[in-house]
């Protein structure tokens, strides 16, 4: 008799008929809604193991080598063709018990397990049910989903932004001084004939003509130019540090339920 307890046994093992004979291997296990035990296990079967058929175990063994159903490998075979989408509706589990000749039972809820983990059980005051979880969009996982989201990691990368370069070049500017400067003039002088200088008047002729030369002098400006060291100027770099914002749009997945009376609770009201 195989019950909730042994679920994890069964996902993976060899299914074998009433004969012996090998069908295929488990793929996940189905519970009544009402009395909440294994009732149908999904078998892959085929060469590549691409067909799933539903099989009772309602009746089954569990032994070392796997799993022992009481129907035969042609009975599975040819068993209906229903889709593995997580929950058997009325019409397609009746179907099935008459193709199988079993007596009608309850509505039956998908039962999923991965691996060696068993799929948790949700507790709501004295009611007890198996958690129902069947992945529709991809490769069956556990009997949870993993919301993820976007972080944004802000950091700094050293970039050229342009360059500075230093050059020197020639201006010519009108400087204007006031320099000194001397110059000789004329000037007639005249002095009255005395003893200290009538031997000097007497000199020379009584009446003649003659010139008397004197030489003048003047000061005139002169430029002179020389190059001489001012000063030394150099190119230098300073770090400034300064915020900038950044934005940038991320992404995060959230979850929605689809179905009639469906509440999600804190995790104090799952614990309850």
């Amino acid at each position: 008799m195989i019950g909730t307890d042994t679920i994890s046994r069964v996902i993976g093992q060899d299914v074998y008929d009433e004969s012996g004979d090998k069908i295929g291997s488990a793929s996940e296990v189905y519970l009544d809604d009402e009395t909440g035990q294994p009732e149908w296990v999904t078998v892959r079967t085929g060469m590549f193991g691409t067909k799933e058929s539903f099989v009772p175990i309602r009746n089954a063994d569990l032994t070392d080598d796997g799993v022992r159903v009481p129907v035969s490998k042609t009975q599975v075979k040819d068993a209906p063709k229903i889709d593995t989408d997580g929950h058997l509706s009325p019409e397609e589990e009746q179907e099935l018990y008459r193709y199988y000749g079993m007596g009608a039972g309850t509505q039956t809820s998908g039962f999923e397990t991965t691996g060696t983990q068993t799929a948790g059980y949700e507790t709501t005051g004295t009611e007890t049910r198996g958690t129902v979880g069947h992945d529709t969009s991809g490769p069956t996982t556990d009997d949870a989903m993993t919301l993820s989201e976007e972080r944004l990691n802000v950091g700094t990368r050293s970039e050229e932004v342009g360059r500075a370069r230093l050059r020197k070049y020639v201006v010519t500017e009108n400087v204007t001084e006031s320099v000194p400067v001397t110059r000789e003039e004329v000037r007639l002088e005249r002095e009255p004939i005395t003893d200290a200088n009538v031997g000097n008047a007497l000199d020379g002729p009584a009446i003649s003509e003659e010139e008397h030369e004197v030489t003048l002098h003047a000061e005139r400006a002169v430029v002179e130019k020389e190059a001489v060291p001012v000063e030394r100027v150099r190119l230098d770099k300073t770090t400034v540090t300064e915020q900038q914002q950044v934005s940038e749009g991320l992404r995060k997945e959230e979850i929605e339920v689809e179905g009639a009376d469906t509440t999600l609770g804190t995790d104090r009201d799952r614990r309850a």
